[in-house]
């Protein structure tokens, strides 16, 4: 290949602005993460998930009256169509949820009556239907593949509550739900990450929302994106007690191997979200009566970050997924369903970044995604290839 074929790529797009947002910014550098103008630090304090929901699709923090008309609407889709248990009920028990997940996506596009309505209003009834089926739809594939009924929405429930609910098939605890719906609020939204460039990449087709959801859940299915916070809780089984936690610091730095859950892609500070689910893990280790994967990941956060400065010279920051597989753990919620609890979350920012790349701005929308990409084939001159039929070949 000649000097002249090596291409100077911007590889995997980071430093590439690809789209304007009115909907979240990461500050990276300040560690700060933003909703429409609000610190996520200051919105979990004082607000629900449900609140979170209206400020990204709506563009503002509801008032008490469209809160409750928003509430009432999400209790009212709650519910998914009979064919579609019937469905989940002929899967294999061991098939991966995220499948399921994007899967099941596509079969209630199959039943929604707006979806050959192109309208801004219509992708957001859509985009309601999506935020709140989509947890029926996991809880149900949980206690299918275990031979358990489904259990059905309680509407006298808000969102975090229902859900678990639905999985573990009696109330949870208040405490728990109040961290679980910490959870969904820290993860609903975060700029242009993975899988919110895969669902606008599909919205710029002109595709439907539950298009653009499906492929949003396809790329957050991969270990380095959504697959993150179960690869931290693996690595915490492995350890087993903090009393290890030390060593294996020492052991995977030797190996030139990472430590789960410390670093990232945008942040050069630890991510807010970790600050703010630590202490939820630990009280829900509490609650459960085991404490030791908080104290594990506390161990790893310490001597993680020390011993990484000592070897490298460089600092290395905690992220979301460090302390949010520990809290999972604690609650009881298995751990291949990580991912999914992500999807269900982040399907509110999913939604809300479609919509406005469909629909905000100057018409028409959208601009159809369309990057350049450098051909380095074997044969890049300026001569194509001659042809040669197959029998003389």
């Amino acid at each position: 290949m000649s000097e002249e074929c090596t291409p100077t790529l911007n590889t995997g797009l980071r430093g590439v602005t690809v789209a304007s947002t009115k909907i979240s910014d990461v500050i990276g550098d300040q560690g700060k993460l933003i909703y429409r103008g609000y610190l996520v630090a200051d919105l979990v304090q004082n607000t629900s998930f449900e609140e979170i929901v209206h400020l990204l699709l709506f563009e503002k923090l509801p008032s008490a009256e469209e809160l409750a008309a928003l509430k009432q609407k999400l209790v009212a889709e709650r519910d998914i169509p009979e064919a579609m248990i019937a469905a989940l009920k002929t899967r294999p028990a061991d098939s991966l949820p995220m499948d399921i997940l994007q899967a099941s996506v596509a079969m209630l596009a199959n039943h929604d009556k707006d979806i050959n309505d192109s309208t801004s209003d219509a992708s957001m009834r859509m985009a309601i239907r999506l935020i709140a089926k989509l947890p029926t739809v996991l809880a149900a594939w949980e206690r299918i593949r275990n031979d358990l009924a489904p259990v059905a929405p309680d509407a006298k429930l808000d969102h975090a509550a229902n859900f678990l609910f639905m999985l573990f098939g009696k109330p949870a605890d208040a405490e728990v739900v109040r961290f679980f719906d910490a959870g969904l609020l820290l993860h609903a939204e975060h700029s242009l990450n993975a899988s919110t460039f895969a669902a606008r990449e599909v919205a710029s087709t002109r595709a439907h929302i539950y298009a653009a959801v499906s492929a949003a859940i396809g790329s957050l299915s991969g270990e380095l994106h959504g697959g993150a916070n179960v690869r931290v809780m693996r690595m915490l089984l492995e350890i087993g007690s903090p009393d290890k936690a030390e060593a294996y610091v020492n052991q995977v730095l030797d190996e030139g191997k990472k430590i789960m859950g410390l670093g990232h892609a945008v942040y050069t500070t630890d991510d807010p979200r970790a600050h703010i689910l630590a202490p939820m893990s630990k009280r829900a280790g509490e609650l459960a009566g085991d404490t030791r994967w908080y104290e594990i990941s506390k161990i790893l956060e310490e001597k993680g970050k020390k011993a990484f400065k000592e070897r490298k010279g460089t600092d290395i920051y905690v992220n979301v997924d460090f302390y949010s597989a520990s809290l999972y753990y604690s609650m009881g919620i298995p751990v291949d369903l990580y991912s999914p609890l992500f999807a269900i979350s982040r399907v509110a920012g999913w939604t809300a970044h479609v919509i406005e790349e469909q629909f905000a701005g100057a018409a028409p929308k959208p601009m159809l995604y369309r990057p350049e990409s450098k051909y380095i084939g074997e044969y890049c001159g300026p001569e194509e290839c001659r042809f040669i039929p197959i029998d003389q070949r």
